[in-house]
């Protein structure tokens, strides 16, 4: 029996409209939707994105990746997907797995893809790109994420703030995400070094609900989401 194929779906960072004709293609050509579980038994966002494009026919497929550091509970979280995947996969059937942003940008997709091809090396995977919120937050504040020579740098996390000091001594545009829990820290930074005219904060970028927080120096203290990301113009 020919196995099915593992699909990792970019869905885009809010807005239905942001996945691409070719996710969107795919998504409703497959038998089985996953997506991560959404907290508390609620939908997730990935899931509420697709949610108008899906058919009543599809199975959905939820899968639990806790939000903690833990890497062995992760590396259980990511087996036990894998798991639930291959259990179609094997039969022939295709799952598509909705992917916030970009799957190949910080994803989840990508440790579950692993450890599928870990536990079954004759498993298919496929990625399908799409709109990360690096550059919808570009959109929002409608401004060039970046123009001529300038040089662009991506911070996944802030755990040390020499990380972001480092980072601006080199480039001239940083987007740090998960911004929310150092943001005071980072507001010193941008005091220090005259940057906080030239920073902006968008959260939940391409949402309904989206705000943009500009002219910083107004800001020391914020009460932010986990969807803010900070983009500063450095040059």
């Amino acid at each position: 029996m020919q196995i099915g194929v593992l699909y990792g779906v970019s869905v885009g960072t809010g807005d239905p409209e942001l996945i691409t004709v070719k996710g969107l293609r795919i998504l409703q050509q497959s038998n089985v939707i996953a997506f991560p579980s959404g907290i508390n038994h609620r939908s997730g966002i990935a899931q509420n994105i697709i949610s108008g494009w899906l058919k009543p026919e599809q199975l959905l497929l939820p899968l639990d990746f806790p939000y903690l550091q833990d890497p062995e509970k992760l590396q259980q979280a990511w087996q036990q997907a894998a798991i639930q995947v291959w259990q179609y996969l094997k039969q022939g059937i295709n799952v598509s797995f909705a992917c916030l942003g970009d799957v190949s940008l910080y994803s989840t997709f990508t440790y579950l893809a692993q450890t599928l091809q870990e536990l079954f090396p004759d498993a298919k995977v496929e990625t399908i790109p799409g709109v990360s919120s690096t550059v919808a937050i570009a959109s929002a504040l409608k401004i060039p994420l970046t123009v001529n020579q300038q040089k662009l740098a991506v911070l996944p996390a802030l755990y040390s703030v020499q990380e972001l000091e480092t980072a601006l001594n080199w480039a001239e545009i940083v987007v740090l995400l998960k911004v929310s829990s150092v943001y005071q820290q980072v507001w010193q930074i941008l005091q220090k070094r005259h940057l906080l005219n030239s920073s902006w904060i968008v959260e939940r970028a391409t949402f309904p609900e989206q705000k943009i927080y500009q002219d910083l120096i107004n800001y020391p203290s914020l009460e932010l989401s986990y969807f803010s990301i900070l983009l500063i113009n450095n040059d």
